[in-house]
């Protein structure tokens, strides 16, 4: 296993952190080579609110933006066709809608948040959205590796795990336990909600928010695609899962079963995980420690064709507009 000592680390990220800020805040969009070819993918920039109104909508047209992500999920119909309406005068779509968190695993609440789930996906229809993004569940308050020591052995028939580290797992035998209750409980709820998905028109895209689930890569990955489901897809957010590995072992694992994308910005302190993870703390999107010249060109070969939606603050429209402009071109 090949190590980078902390001194090492950090000279190259401030090197790195540097050159990428400089050229966010400096380099004009024609100044990219004429002779490159053009990306085989095309990325759109939305915006994230409760709903839309004419002000956001004209201020975000204005700056931009072209889309947005409502998180407003339990409308009734009329009124989630008339904030399509207004999002529509302004040339805006609402391509998404933030179910956000449920608690499968929690018998109490599991067929309550199913049927929450349906009423966001028949919410989306109505908006015209095409996805809902939902996190399935979460797990606390017990024993776990650090996010950059995740060595998980799980079966890829069942997702059920056997080990999360190297070495002794004793003291994670609670986690291990909650983890494929988990895994189990979000299986069953999602594979209830396929045919409403399927019904409306609405992909349920899957996304990860340091619920403690599913914590690697492959992990992550082996979840989404084990559903081997049109309706069933990725909301990854570049940046949110950082600690744990570098943006690029994510894209590079997710892969096709990424249907919609977050965009925020994390750095990364001191390398700690193999695959690059580490602590640190957010960062605005043209500060942080991403390569994103890397994971504009992964998104291309893995032919991501989509959204590219901020969650974050900390800039203004037009600031923001203009950092997605230039690492869409790079």
């Amino acid at each position: 296993m090949t190590t980078l000592s902390r001194r090492h680390f950090l000279g190259a990220a401030a090197a790195a952190s540097a050159g990428l800020y400089a050229t966010l805040q400096t380099q004009p969009l024609q100044a990219q080579s004429p002779n490159r070819p053009p990306f085989p993918s095309e990325l759109y920039k939305a915006r994230i609110t409760a709903v839309p109104t004419d002000e956001i909508c004209e201020a975000w047209k204005k700056a931009g933006f072209e889309g947005m992500e409502v998180t407003k999920w339990d409308p009734t119909i009329e009124e989630a066709r008339a904030s399509r309406a207004i999002a529509e005068k302004h040339g805006i779509s609402i391509h998404s809608v933030m179910r956000g968190w449920t608690n499968f695993n929690q018998p109490n609440n599991f067929n309550a948040d199913v049927e929450s789930v349906k009423t966001a996906l028949r919410a989306a229809a109505a908006y015209g959205a095409d996805a809902i993004l939902l996190v399935p569940a979460r797990i606390s308050g017990m024993s776990m590796p650090e996010p950059w020591n995740f060595e998980i052995d799980f079966d890829p028939k069942t997702l059920q795990i056997k080990t999360v580290a190297e070495g002794d797992n004793a003291p994670y035998a609670d986690y291990i336990a909650a983890h494929n209750i988990a895994t189990d409980a979000s299986i069953r709820a999602i594979e209830s909600l396929i045919p409403t998905a399927a019904r409306e028109g609405v992909r349920i895209c899957i996304e990860n928010v340091w619920n403690n689930l599913w914590s690697t890569p492959k992990f992550f990955a082996a979840f989404c695609k084990y559903f081997d489901n049109p309706w069933v897809g990725c909301y990854f957010d570049l940046g949110n899962h950082t600690r744990y590995a570098r943006c690029e072992e994510w894209i590079k694992e997710l892969g096709h079963s990424i249907v919609k994308l977050h965009i925020k910005g994390f750095n990364v302190t001191e390398v700690r995980g193999r695959l690059g993870g580490g602590p640190g703390d957010w960062a605005r999107i043209d500060r942080a420690s991403i390569d994103w010249v890397s994971v504009r060109k992964l998104l291309a070969e893995k032919r991501y064709n989509g959204w590219l939606t901020i969650e974050e603050g900390g800039a203004t429209d037009e600031e923001y507009s203009a950092m997605l402009d230039k690492i869409i071109a790079m």
